[in-house]
């Protein structure tokens, strides 16, 4: 710890974070999860229990007049065996509303994947560490601190060199997002680049993160989590994961999308609702999964490895989903004037993919999160948009 300060040590609390749906006690603090504990119970897989611990969105949030902040905590960082070790998580430091500094906390622990398909993992135990920020202006100032957005992170002690106070979230609105791994961030230089940060910073509001990689998966359990979690707007960006991993077919992804639809609408009868349907993504485009990885060219890359004519026999392709997807919401709406429909190739289409193409085929890199933040921004909470403040 450093010692040049006289520190301020303010417990972790609620109060002091957003962007989570329920803290666990540890031994040394409190670890922030995206779903809370009996949503947890039910999940089928370790990808999801690593997803939802991962804090996409979660920040610590305050006032206060310090120059200078100390956060320690005990990350878990994830690497695949056989591959280099990822570099080390980001902690974005936010003044007034303004990227202010960045940190990393070395160490921690280890989560080996060991097995790319079933995700089977070893954990490498590992000592905690301390983000730190110095050298930031003496007046009274609004700080968040927002999560590395792939490691999960065990909080542990804020300190500052002057008093913390609450902070008021200045009456924005609540925008709670569920979606995929690129909802959740992957290849995102850093939390608040994930395009769902950078949309909500845009679009002035509070964002709650429900970006699960691998895991959009219409799960019963999201949905009821979602219904219980308070939002001024809701968005569920549905299919790449439920074609990607050949989940089902469109028998059943018809129910499955009403019925998760239904379960948000017990919670949120009247609340702004957006159906998003997947961006481009030309591996899956018209072929089924489930998608492998692909080494073949030395780096890693993923294929579709269905059978394009089985399409006939319901197998899903992201064409399917969106042409249901729209079908669906064209005709839950007449009853459901605040339900909408996106769909996704406005967001990130042939043309983006030409500009910023997906490094590994299916996750844009931080230029497509750019512009994927940017369209949601222009198109959900710009004028005509079902987020402007006129729909809420």
């Amino acid at each position: 710890m450093s010692t040049e300060y006289g520190w301020t040590v303010t417990p972790i609390t609620a109060d002091v974070l957003r962007g989570f749906l329920d803290l666990e006690p540890t031994a040394r603090g409190l670890l922030p999860h995206r779903l809370p504990a009996w949503a947890r119970r039910q999940i089928p897989d370790e990808q999801l229990t690593l997803a939802e611990a991962q804090p996409s969105g979660v920040r610590l949030v305050f006032r206060t007049r310090a120059t200078a902040v100390e956060l320690d905590t005990l990350p878990t960082k994830r690497a695949y065996q056989g591959f280099p070790a990822p570099a080390d998580g980001v902690y974005d430091l936010r003044v007034d509303g303004r990227l202010a500094g960045q940190a990393t906390v070395p160490g921690g622990n280890v989560r080996v994947i060991t097995d790319m398909i079933t995700q089977t993992s070893e954990l490498h135990e590992g000592p905690a560490g301390t983000a730190r920020f110095t050298d930031l202006p003496a007046h009274d100032k609004h700080i968040e601190i927002w999560l590395p957005h792939t490691e999960i992170t065990e909080l542990i002690a804020l300190r500052t060199n002057a008093p913390v106070a609450p902070a008021s979230d200045g009456g924005r609105r609540v925008w709670l997002h569920h979606g995929s791994s690129i909802s959740h961030g992957s290849n995102a230089a850093h939390p608040t680049a994930v395009w769902p940060a950078l949309a909500a910073a845009l679009g002035d509001v509070e964002l709650v993160n429900l970006g699960f990689g691998g895991s959009a998966l219409l799960d019963p359990f999201t949905a009821r989590a979602m219904r219980d979690t308070p939002a001024d707007l809701i968005s569920v960006k549905i299919g790449i994961n439920i074609v990607n991993t050949d989940a089902m077919r469109l028998r059943a992804f018809g129910p499955a999308v009403h019925g998760f639809l239904d379960t948000l609408r017990e919670g949120h009868p009247t609340t702004p609702l957006l159906v998003v349907s997947p961006v481009w993504c030309p591996v899956q485009e018209d072929t089924p999964g489930p998608l492998m990885p692909d080494f073949s060219d030395g780096t890693l890359k993923f294929k579709a490895t269905g059978d394009p004519a089985e399409r006939a026999a319901g197998r899903l392709t992201l064409t399917v989903i969106r042409e249901e997807l729209a079908r669906i919401v064209t005709q839950r709406a007449a009853e459901d004037p605040n339900l909408h429909y996106l769909d996704g190739r406005d967001l990130y289409g042939e043309k983006d993919y030409d500009e910023f193409p997906l490094p590994d085929e299916v996750h844009p890199d931080p230029d497509g999160h750019r512009r994927i933040g940017e369209n949601f921004a222009r198109l959900a909470f710009g004028e005509g948009g079902p987020f402007t403040a006129d729909n809420a």
